[in-house]
């Protein structure tokens, strides 16, 4: 993080040269999904304001109102869009009741890792079509940090088979809520805060939401004691949503210094938060030793796999822009998934086989 830092503030130097002593002070608001003080998930909004202020010399101010002052967790994008807000910090598949393309730009159930897809992001055609899909709300769309694979969530119950999805209520978002509704779960999307009041009070019966180091501050192995691994986000890119018009009218070395300094705290928060994961499991598994980590069992998952397939088909058969992407996704996928077996996945064997790391 201080690394990334000290390359932004080296940039701004050569930036600001041209900027004169007077020149205006810009003050932008942004709002947030989550609470402000739910890190690592709120850190690339606090980064970017910081960064901004300090690299601006004070004349760029944002000020960061998350989902406890704006009280609409899921209206960033439209607020961002009419302009009441200059810049948003959410995930982008929260909008897929609005366009089922958004949902490319976070991550889809048995999709590319996070190295993967950032490869597509920055090498391939993500980014290309992110701006694309994101074009007709007016506004732009930056990778505000990944959360790299997710669990598969919290339940009160364990699941044996996939008869026993059959009427769970669970909270889910994205596709992977398509999935699961296909397969008789009864999905809802519940705001951040409050989650953990409807886990314990069995309003739902399950819900996914990160990995340690954000799920430890939700408490919900304090309720629900069976924590799966995931299949479902692989990959979860967070989003910065800024509003065409407003970036728009900035000074180009304004508009460079967002941009680089957006980029560089999503490169920090998938750092923070695989740390804090780390030193999150080991206080939760020491506190609660009843928690039981569990894999869903292979017919549930080759479940999932068959109906994540429907639900792709059938948007694609409806939606041009969705097939395209789907493609082109598909298509990346299939070549970097080759290399990420070669490295990734067999060191990790090896290292399982020989003892190492454990």
């Amino acid at each position: 993080m201080k690394k990334s830092f000290k390359i932004l503030m080296l940039l701004s130097a050569f930036l600001l040269i041209a900027l004169p002593a007077s020149a205006k002070t810009i003050r932008w608001r942004m709002a947030l999904s989550w609470p402000s003080n739910l890190t690592p998930l709120a850190s690339p909004a606090l980064e970017v304001a910081k960064w901004m202020k300090e690299m601006s010399h004070g004349k760029f101010i944002i000020r960061v109102e998350g989902s406890e002052k704006t009280k609409a967790a899921l209206g960033v994008l439209d607020m961002v869009k009419s302009g009441s807000y200059q810049m948003g910090n959410s995930g982008s598949y929260y909008w897929i009741g609005k366009d089922p393309n958004t949902v490319w730009f976070t991550t889809v159930p048995w999709g590319m890792t996070t190295a993967e897809q950032y490869a597509w992001f920055y090498y391939g055609n993500g980014m290309k079509y992110m701006k694309k899909v994101y074009d007709k709300f007016g506004v732009y769309s930056f990778p505000a940090g990944n959360t790299g694979v997710q669990m598969g969530g919290w339940f009160r119950k364990e699941i044996k088979s996939v008869k026993d999805l059959k009427g769970l209520k669970m909270r889910i978002p994205g596709f992977a809520g398509k999935v699961m509704a296909r397969l008789g779960v009864n999905v809802v999307n519940i705001p951040a805060g409050e989650l953990y009041t409807s886990l314990d009070r069995g309003t739902i019966d399950a819900l996914e939401w990160v990995g340690p180091a954000m799920d430890i501050k939700m408490g919900f192995y304090k309720v629900a004691p069976y924590y799966y691994t995931g299949w479902h986000e692989p990959a979860s890119e967070m989003q910065f949503l800024v509003n065409k018009k407003a970036f728009n009218k900035l000074p180009k070395k304004y508009k460079v210094m967002l941009t680089t300094a957006m980029k560089a705290a999503a490169a920090d928060m998938f750092i923070e938060n695989f740390a804090k994961s780390v030193t999150a499991w080991q206080k939760m598994k020491k506190q609660y030793p009843n928690i039981k980590v569990k894999s869903f069992p292979i017919p549930v998952l080759k479940a999932m796999k068959k109906a994540t397939d429907e639900v792709m088909n059938s948007y694609a058969q409806k939606n041009k822009l969705f097939k395209e992407i789907w493609t082109d996704y598909q298509a990346y996928l299939k070549k970097a998934r080759v290399w990420t077996m070669m490295s990734e996945y067999y060191y990790l064997k090896a290292s399982k086989e020989v003892g190492a790391g454990q």
